[in-house]
C-alpha cells in the first residue's frame, strides 16, 4: 500500500483458528488510544470489574449475595427456638414467703384477738367448767374468816367462808392432805388448787405435780372421795377430768390463776401455811 509519505508495509496476521471470546477483545488490541483494560478499570466511560461485574454500573452487594464463585444468594439462616420450662425453683421459693409471711400475719391477728379476750370469756369456753359465781353466788363470802373446822356445799370447796390464814401457794406440791381451810384463803389470793383422789396412779400424780411445782399462785394435794380422778379449783370455779393429759388442765390454770383473786394480783402466797392434815391451824392473822 502506497500512501503519499511513502510506502507503509501492513504487518502480517496469522490466523490461529480461534475465534476471540464474547466481550473480549483481541489480544493485539490491548491498547487502544493509550487507555489501560484491565480488571476494574474504566474503558471508552464503561464501569468494568472482575468476576461478577456489571457494564455500566457498580457491582450488587448486601444482604443475600454471595460474592465470588457466583454460586448465587446465600440463604437466610433460621434460628433455632430452644424451648424452656417453667422456673419451678423460683416459684416454689416465692410461694414459700408468702406461706409464711400469712402465717405469720395470721398467728399475730390471733395472737391480738386472743389478747382481747377476757379471762371470764376464756374460763366460760372451758368445756365442763362449773361456774359458782354465777349459780351460787350466795355461798363465796368474801373476806369472812372464822377459825376451826368449817363446812361447804361444794367439795372441795371453791370459795367462801375460810381459815384467817392461807396455806402456802407458791407452786407448793404436797404430799398429804391439806386443810381446806387454808386451801380457800389461798384461792381468796388468786391461786389454783389442784386436787386428785388418792388412788390415782403414781406417773399421773407426777404428771399433775409437773404443773404445779415451783410456780406461784399454784399448789396441789390428794383430796379424799373425790368423785372424779382431778379436781381444779378456783375462787368461784370447779373443773374435774379423769387423766392429768387433758389439756383443759392447763386452760383452766392459763385463765384462771391469778385473774380469779378477790384481793388482787398483789395478794401474796408466801408465809402460809406449810404442815399438812386436815385440821385447821387457828394462829390468828387476816
Amino acid at each position: 500500500m502506497s500512501t503519499e509519505g511513502g510506502s507503509t508495509r501492513q504487518p502480517s496476521t496469522v490466523s490461529t483458528g480461534k475465534k476471540p471470546g464474547a466481550g473480549k477483545p483481541p489480544a493485539d488490541a490491548a491498547k487502544s488510544g493509550g487507555a489501560k483494560t484491565t480488571s476494574g478499570a474504566k474503558a471508552g466511560g464503561a464501569k468494568t470489574s472482575g468476576t461478577g461485574s456489571r457494564p455500566g454500573g457498580a457491582a450488587k452487594s448486601g444482604p443475600g449475595v454471595r460474592g465470588g464463585g457466583g454460586k448465587g444468594p446465600r440463604k437466610p439462616i433460621t434460628p433455632v427456638k430452644v424451648g424452656q420450662g417453667r422456673p419451678w425453683g423460683p416459684i416454689a421459693l416465692f410461694a414459700a414467703v408468702i406461706a409464711v409471711a400469712l402465717g405469720i400475719i395470721g398467728f399475730g391477728g390471733w395472737y391480738v384477738w386472743q389478747g382481747n379476750i377476757s379471762w371470764q370469756d376464756r374460763a366460760k369456753d372451758i368445756d365442763g367448767i362449773v361456774n359458782f359465781r354465777e349459780t351460787s353466788p350466795q355461798e363465796l363470802e368474801v373476806n369472812k374468816h372464822q377459825n376451826g373446822p368449817l363446812q361447804w356445799k361444794m367439795s372441795p370447796p371453791v370459795g367462801g367462808v375460810h381459815n384467817p390464814n392461807w396455806q402456802n401457794c407458791m407452786g407448793d406440791v404436797y404430799p398429804e392432805p391439806i386443810a381446806s381451810e387454808h386451801a380457800v384463803h389461798s384461792l381468796e389470793h388468786g391461786a389454783v388448787w389442784v386436787t386428785y383422789r388418792p388412788d390415782l396412779t403414781a406417773d399421773q400424780v407426777e404428771a399433775l405435780a409437773a404443773k404445779v411445782r415451783g410456780k406461784e399462785k399454784l399448789l396441789m394435794s390428794p383430796f379424799p372421795n373425790l368423785d372424779r380422778p382431778i379436781s381444779l379449783q378456783a375462787w368461784g370455779y370447779q373443773l374435774k377430768v379423769d387423766n392429768a393429759s387433758d389439756k383443759r388442765i392447763d386452760d383452766f390454770i392459763k385463765a384462771l390463776r391469778i385473774n380469779a383473786s378477790v384481793e388482787g394480783a398483789s395478794a401474796t402466797c408466801t408465809g402460809g401455811i406449810t404442815v399438812t392434815g386436815t385440821t385447821p391451824r387457828d394462829l390468828g392473822g387476816s
